[in-house]
């Protein structure tokens, strides 16, 4: 593929042949095109080809996600891409098995190394310099830079990985809802749904909270929450309100965006009333 953009803007392909291979892990932003960055489509037209991770082999429906990001490229490259699918190692969710922090993090461990090998045989299997299309940022709570941490420190490839921001589903949700994500001169606290609890018990009044496989709201009932679902999609949803009046919005709008499009990836802004 052609390199095209802004000459500089990227460190240049390392030559082929030295044995280093080039990684570029994409921030993509949530899910609409026009929010990719002009150095994340360059550096989508300089790889030879992308690695995707892919969940549909274990419930034998096609993954939403992948498919997404499939469109993405059709809408960016000049040709058609080689995407490279890697079935997703299915991680252990059990609430009874991932109770205590110490067992989530050992689940979490056992699936990054189950990545990694995955992420390592593709690699393995094809020439050329690689990309990874993350959602939002690589450095909100995304694992991919970990996992080929791991790789390279298996010694098996010489990796140069290189890292694209991306717009975050931080970004757009104060975007859509016309907020500062904090009050003037105070902290914002990001966490995740697993630990919102922990966040409130700490005192922290001003909670931005990703990664939610269900929106627990009870005893925040006077908070004021800012709330967006597949951000910069076609099956966006917005909900802003005091949770007490908006709470079944946020329910409905999340069975919604499932709906609509197979998957929810939800990100709120909560504020303790003053």
């Amino acid at each position: 593929m052609s390199a095209t953009g802004r000459p500089g803007a990227l460190p240049p392909p390392r030559p082929r042949g030295t044995g280093v291979r080039t990684v570029r892990l994409i921030g993509v932003g949530p899910g609409d095109p026009d929010l990719v960055t002009l150095e994340a489509v360059r550096a989508m037209r300089e790889v030879d080809f992308f690695v995707v991770s892919d969940k549909s082999p274990r419930g034998g429906m096609p993954d939403p996600l992948v498919n997404a990001r499939e469109r993405l490229l059709d809408r960016h490259l000049d040709a058609p891409p080689v995407v490279v699918r890697v079935e997703d190692p299915e991680r252990e969710r059990r609430p009874d098995r991932t109770a205590t922090d110490e067992e989530y993090a050992a689940v979490v461990a056992s699936w990054h190394d189950a990545r990694a090998t995955a992420f390592e045989e593709a690699l393995l299997a094809h020439e050329g310099d690689a990309g990874f299309l993350v959602w939002g940022d690589p450095a909100f709570y995304d694992s991919t830079i970990r996992v080929l941490d791991q790789v390279r420190g298996r010694g098996r490839l010489d990796l140069r990985v290189e890292v694209l921001p991306g717009i975050s589903s931080l970004q757009l949700l104060a975007a859509r809802h016309g907020i500062v994500l904090h009050e003037v001169g105070q902290a914002m606290h990001v966490t995740t749904g697993r630990r919102l609890r922990e966040a409130v018990e700490q005192g922290q009044d001003n909670v931005v909270v990703m990664l939610n496989r269900h929106v627990d709201l009870a005893g925040l009932e006077d908070w004021r929450i800012w709330w967006g679902a597949n951000l910069g999609t076609p099956s966006e949803e917005l909900v802003a309100g005091r949770v007490r009046d908006v709470v079944a919005d946020v329910e409905a709008a999340r069975v919604r965006a499932k709906a609509a499009a197979g998957w929810v990836m939800d990100v709120f802004l909560l504020r303790r009333a003053s």
